[in-house]
């Protein structure tokens, strides 16, 4: 049976929201946001505050394992920066190719460097170097930058560079997240490379993981945007392989979620200031729309609101019990 993975997304799944979704069930591996890595020594606490799983074997408190992605462009930097981590016994190193926001695609990181193959080439070499074998190592790409003339290259060279698997976003880094993805490189890409190959993009029902599946020949498939909208995707998906009813109701879904979303606010109310983690849940919350009907009411009125008191309040008239944490 294949694996399911949970997607990084800058700024959106933090180690917050990995517990919150990893406690649904479903995932066999969740993947960190990126650790920026731009010309020095990164100290072990910068890995654990971005990801505190760290200090507990690297798994969220559910026990799925985390892999920590790192991004970066220079070869012996991401290199020592790697060799540090691996002192932090990670479940597994990542490398972002993906990323398609200007402000690391201006510096030359992220999708960025799909444009030139021989670099990733140098990247992946230069970490395998530093990574023990019972470490597992990946790293995640799309499509190219502009066009996918360069895709099979970009795949061939880091697996000539030592990964164990290759995560393919199946799209171009042009594309950012627009519809369609495109499912059938996933699996031309297969075609080239020995190692196994994870399918990622436009998965957000059952159904989708299924077409994703046949169409790339890819059983691992990685989960991102989908799994934010319906936190019971993945159990969904889990329940549908293994030959069980996957109809939906959404209203015993919205019941299950409830207490998760207090444990969500009460979770960010203690790890940010007040002033940010209004909209972290709104960000959520505007999420869970697609899905829920509960979600498009709670986050029309909380969506005005800037005081973590007044959102307090307000999510427990709507059965939500998020009472502050005391200190």
């Amino acid at each position: 049976m294949g694996k399911l993975l949970l997607a990084p997304m800058e700024g959106l799944v933090d180690d917050v929201l990995r517990d919150v979704l990893t406690r649904v069930g479903g995932y066999d591996l969740a993947v960190s946001e990126f650790v920026r890595v731009s010309g020095s020594l990164l100290p072990p606490r910068a890995f654990r505050r971005l990801c505190p799983e760290l200090d507990r074997g690297s798994r969220t408190r559910a026990g799925t394992p985390l892999v920590v992605q790192l991004l970066g462009s220079d070869p012996a930097c991401l290199a020592e920066n790697a060799a540090q981590l691996v002192e932090l016994a990670p479940a597994g190193i990542d490398l972002n190719f993906g990323c398609p926001a200007p402000k690391v695609n201006r510096h030359g990181g992220g999708a960025m460097l799909l444009a030139d193959p021989e670099q990733l080439f140098r990247i992946a070499t230069a970490v395998r170097r530093v990574v023990p074998a019972e470490i597992p190592f990946t790293a995640k790409m799309r499509l190219g930058v502009r066009d996918t003339a360069r895709t099979l290259d970009c795949a061939r060279a880091l697996a000539a560079g030592g990964v164990d698997a290759l995560v393919v976003h199946a799209r171009t880094r042009a594309e950012a997240y627009r519809p369609p993805a495109h499912w059938e490189w996933v699996g031309r890409i297969r075609e080239v490379v020995q190692q196994p190959v994870v399918a990622n993009g436009e998965v957000w029902t059952a159904a989708d993981h299924a077409r994703c599946c046949a169409v790339s020949g890819s059983d691992d498939v990685m989960i991102g945007r989908g799994a934010v909208a319906d936190p019971f995707l993945a159990r969904r998906i889990c329940a549908l392989r293994a030959g069980e009813s996957i109809e939906a109701d959404r209203s015993a879904d919205w019941r299950q979620l409830q207490p998760l979303l207090a444990s969500y606010w009460q979770q960010v109310c203690a790890k940010v200031a007040d002033r940010h983690a209004p909209g972290r849940l709104k960000l959520w919350l505007g999420s869970l729309r697609r899905n829920f009907s509960e979600a498009e009411v709670l986050f029309r009125v909380v969506r005005t609101l800037s005081s973590v008191d007044e959102i307090s309040r307000t999510l427990e008239l709507h059965g939500v019990p998020a009472l502050r944490p005391t200190a």
